[in-house]
């Protein structure tokens, strides 16, 4: 097939210090031609572009991975599977099998939870707004509910007074832990005395029975130091309920935030040297508890851990649909999926895999995605030889967060699929068409376009 003719394109060498990240335009490619065992043909010519595509057996692994390197060293450890970084149901339920309760942080989640059959004591409660109804619901049920503001004292009191009896509570903590900027707006300041006037006002009451604390300190916690102070705090802080008003902590909360190998934009060093072990984080964790809990006393310890468990076993398989030069001389893309399926591109550089061998130099590219916005924009300072249509880029780690956050806007959302362990291929959510995007709407009568007046329409219009 004879080639597209284009202008060749000068760009000026400049002398001096190497890019900070050392790369070079003849560096090796990574290419990938399958995902657990299944090509990448095999999938898109089955399922189709782009395409979401999960392994069970990498997400069962990190799983079992983690939860050894927290269960060998304190004895009363559970997860809380946070439903807001993936709540697929085939996602969850995986979880679920590995031994995992609920994590989530809104009335649909906890509705999810419940009808993909996790019953209501397996589920922990957390988030800035429970409806009266979805608190009563949740308590109800048995569910571990975290309070995170004042507010929330009078709603559970409530449910108290309509029960006749003490209601059963978590507290929800912010601190400082050296992790800047603090997460300051969820929960109930500790370090400015907040935490303590809330516990004051509900010992008061007399209608709550605090049991449990629980904090979040943030996302992508690159210091597993930060984790020894947040139990170092709670600790204390635990005692202090049970020696000055009686209550009795159950369990500790230590929220989650674990990095993945994900690549924050502006990193220096790459993930696997910037990203410490999980066994250092657990050590971390566990040595401060066993350093100021008092002899014999095992509460439990809750993680909620998400984007370490499910962000390495997620890919995004796209293919480039287009091709162009920039003003500037820089050579870019247009691929089947932006910003509406990788909404985390604006924090993360993905690793960019092709699905074949491509002769040619390294040049500067940008990878756009499909949408008329000009913020569409899923990677802009890689390195890649020339790409034909066709041509399909794999993005990876893009398990956490995407299919939760993706949205509905311009293009359709695609198929996603799960590879099993024993490499058979199940799709785990169906490609979107016109019926779901409609379902929901209601066209009044008088505006179907077979009854439409037009009468007053202007000259040149549809009639």
């Amino acid at each position: 097939m004879k080639k597209i003719y284009e202008k060749p394109v000068f760009i000026k060498l400049e002398s001096g210090f190497m890019n900070k990240f050392g790369s070079s335009p003849y560096y090796a490619r990574k290419i990938r031609k399958d995902i657990d065992g299944v090509s990448i043909d095999q999938l898109v010519s089955q399922f189709g572009s782009p395409l979401f595509v999960y392994s069970e057996a990498t997400l069962r692994r990190r799983y079992r991975e983690m939860f050894t390197a927290f269960n060998t060293r304190y004895p009363h450890v559970t997860f809380g599977w946070s439903y807001k970084t993936n709540y697929l149901q085939a996602i969850c339920a995986i979880m679920h099998q590995e031994g995992s309760i609920a994590e989530v942080v809104s009335e649909m989640e906890y509705d999810k939870a419940r009808r993909l059959g996790v019953e209501g004591k397996d589920i922990i409660f957390n988030g800035p707004f429970k409806s009266p109804f979805a608190l009563q619901k949740a308590l109800s049920e048995g569910a571990m509910v975290n309070l995170d503001h004042f507010d929330e004292i009078y709603d559970i009191e409530r449910v108290a007074d309509a029960w006749g009896k003490p209601v059963k509570i978590g507290i929800r903590l912010n601190m400082d832990t050296g992790i800047h900027p603090q997460w300051s707006r969820f929960g109930l300041n500790l370090d400015s005395g907040q935490a303590m006037d809330a516990v004051k006002r509900i010992a008061s009451g007399g209608k709550i029975a605090i049991n449990g604390l629980h904090c979040h300190i943030g996302t992508y916690i690159l210091d597993p130091s930060a984790y020894a102070r947040e139990v170092e705090k709670m600790v204390c802080f635990a005692y202090e309920l049970e020696d000055q008003f009686g209550f009795k902590i159950e369990y500790l909360d230590i929220g989650g935030g674990f990095p993945s190998k994900s690549r924050l934009k502006g990193m220096y060093l790459p993930p696997e040297v910037a990203i410490s072990p999980i066994d250092d984080y657990a050590e971390r964790i566990t040595d401060a508890l066993y350093r100021h809990l008092r002899p014999g006393d095992f509460p439990r310890l809750f993680l909620e851990s998400g984007r370490w468990l499910i962000d390495e076993a997620g890919y995004l398989i796209t293919s480039v649909v287009a091709t162009k030069r920039l003003p500037d001389g820089r050579r870019s893309y247009v691929a089947d999926a932006g910003v509406n399926l990788l909404y985390t591109s604006y924090w993360y550089k993905y690793t960019i895999e092709l699905d074949r061998e491509i002769q040619g130099v390294n040049e500067p590219a940008v990878i756009y995605g499909p949408l008329c916005m000009n913020i569409d924009i899923i990677d802009e300072g890689s390195l890649l030889p020339p790409l034909d249509r066709g041509t399909r880029l794999i993005f990876s780690p893009v398990g956490a967060y995407n299919v939760t956050q993706w949205m509905q806007f311009i293009e359709y959302r695609p198929n996603v699929v799960l590879i099993g362990d024993a490499g058979q291929v199940d799709v785990i959510r169906e490609k979107e068409d016109l019926n779901d995007i409609d379902q929901r709407e209601r066209l009044p009568e008088r505006l179907k376009f077979d009854t439409l007046d037009t009468s007053h329409a202007p000259t040149g219009a549809v009639r």
